[in-house]
């Protein structure tokens, strides 16, 4: 799929339609203090190994979510993330 590298679409902060840049959001560090990773971190200690079965198989499609900042205010926002074998920014 095909995506350009700017889009004109609603702001929150600026409360109307403006231009957008699109980018692919990076993954940030897992926080270590987050229940579930206290969990994990938990279970992990001592004997037994590792607490699950990890994933087999890859799935065929991946879920890919878009940061869109606006070009007005600078502010930003992570839309939702919907299943797409292969994406491109493009210049248009």
């Amino acid at each position: 799929m095909k995506m350009p590298k700017k889009k004109r679409t609603y702001c929150k902060s600026c409360r109307k339609h403006t231009e957008h840049n699109v980018a692919r959001p990076k993954k940030r560090k897992a926080s270590e203090l987050k229940a579930g990773q206290r969990q994990f971190r938990r279970v992990l200690a001592g004997y037994g190994g590792f607490p699950r079965a990890l994933p087999s198989g890859d799935k065929p499609t991946k879920k890919v979510s878009f940061k869109l900042t606006c070009t007005e205010c600078n502010k930003s926002s992570i839309t939702k993330g919907f299943r797409v074998k292969k994406l491109e920014l493009i210049e248009v």
